[in-house]
């Protein structure tokens, strides 16, 4: 077995204590396990794979990408286990913990102006490519239909097969949407009458990192708004306090955008009928924000 070979599969996790009194059975799919630790690891898995096999992937070529954080700590692993070399576009202000981690596989960084966020990073590696094309893999996460299609082949796959078919509600965020896009085609393939949401941060200016405000923002080629039933607004105030709280009460140490998917899902839980299932996604670990203060340490 190699790296690659342990990424999904991830367990579904339950998030009863938080849930408690809802009515509805809460469940979370815990992507912070995935190797390089977060739900990132598929579809880089699958974009990568899927430029090897189309030749556009060869020794000679530096992969790049724009990034908030886990798609490039998840290119930078599989970098480092195929022998490429990454170079990673990113906001300044993205974490701390989250820069080590990629620099610690041997990938490179190329900061971008922390106040034009993930839309600065895309902006900068589109340039680049453009200039000299011939140097670079770019599989354009935000833009790349194998990012949804493993999360339909997979992950969708496997909350439908863990909950034995019985999930009634899937909910989580928004960063490239690929995750949502996947994960919603097929549940409602498999039971139409399953309901889709999307999270979405109240504000153009929030701190809820690796997660969109759709509606100030350059979308995501994969995105199809009409996938969603519905979209629940969460501020983040709210992600902070529910991530610390399922640290502190389910035992589960998870991110900031996980804490958001939380809070979304309890918001949901309060307004379904009694016996519903809904399934979430912890995003990442709470580690590669430590140095984040909301913690309160």
């Amino acid at each position: 077995m190699e790296i690659l070979d342990t990424i999904g599969g991830t367990p579904l996790i339950s998030l009863s204590k938080i849930s408690a009194g809802s009515g509805a059975a809460l469940f979370a799919k815990a992507e912070f396990m995935n190797p390089s630790g977060s739900v990132k690891d598929r579809a880089a898995k699958a974009m990568l794979l899927d430029g090897i096999k189309s030749g556009r992937l060869t020794p000679d070529k530096i992969i790049v990408d724009a990034t908030s954080g886990n798609t490039g700590i998840a290119y930078a692993m599989l970098g480092a286990a195929a022998g490429f070399r990454v170079r990673l576009y990113m906001p300044g202000n993205a974490s701390f913990e989250r820069k080590r981690l990629i620099r610690s596989y041997g990938a490179e960084i190329a900061e971008t102006d922390p106040m034009e966020g993930s839309d600065g990073a895309f902006r900068a590696v589109r340039e680049a490519v453009a200039a000299k094309p011939e140097a670079f893999f770019y599989p354009d996460q935000y833009n790349n239909p194998v990012n949804p299609l493993t999360h339909y082949q997979t992950t969708g796959r496997e909350i439908w097969e863990q909950t034995g078919g019985r999930v009634t509600h899937f909910i989580t965020g928004t960063g490239t949407s690929g995750t949502f896009m996947g994960v919603s085609r097929r549940l409602k393939e498999e039971n139409p009458e399953i309901k889709v949401f999307a999270v979405q941060p109240d504000s153009p200016f929030h701190g809820i990192e690796g997660t969109k405000h759709m509606a100030s923002t350059i979308k995501p080629g994969v995105w199809d708004e009409g996938r969603a039933d519905g979209f629940i607004e969460i501020s983040t105030e709210e992600a902070y306090d529910t991530a610390r709280r399922l640290a502190r009460v389910e035992g589960v140490f998870v991110g900031v955008s996980s804490g958001g998917n939380a809070a979304a899902a309890l918001k949901l839980a309060k307004t379904v009928p009694a016996g519903s299932v809904i399934v979430t996604v912890l995003c990442d670990g709470g580690s590669r924000y430590l140095s984040d203060d909301f913690w309160g340490l």
